[in-house]
């Protein structure tokens, strides 16, 4: 007996979509707060070392819920640099005195959203299902 699998309406697929989005937002919370304590307070003075170390706590605790939903490493990879590049493109206006700490941190996490949207539409056959 063989059985024909239903697709999945449009509703259900946008759901699951939003789905993914939500957990990577939620595993990269609880990266900044489960890894923080990590890091040495010395470290976090300095705005553009506490970026990169606050990038890093997220993409970490990201890498390893994308890892345990299977995602292929390139497509982990992908998402990683979508975190990553909002801060390192931002270190330059920082350093430059372009923009403050503040304006860094804040810049760096509104930019990391639709960039990170952005890569899931880009791959959506990933993420769309």
């Amino acid at each position: 007996m063989t059985t024909a699998e239903t697709p999945r309406s449009t509703t259900r697929k946008l759901a699951r979509f939003a789905g993914h989005y939500v957990e990577m937002v939620v595993a990269m919370l609880i990266g900044m707060v489960a890894l923080a304590p990590l890091w040495p307070s010395a470290w976090l003075d300095r705005a553009d070392v506490e970026a990169l170390v606050m990038a890093t706590d997220m993409t970490v605790a990201m890498v390893l819920a994308m890892a345990l939903r299977r995602h292929s490493w390139p497509r982990i990879a992908e998402m990683a640099a979508a975190m990553y590049l909002p801060f390192v493109a931002l270190l330059v206006p920082y350093w430059l005195g372009a923009l403050s700490g503040t304006a860094l941190m804040v810049a760096g996490h509104v930019l990391m959203v639709p960039l990170m949207l952005a890569a899931m539409v880009w791959r959506r056959a990933e993420y769309w299902h």
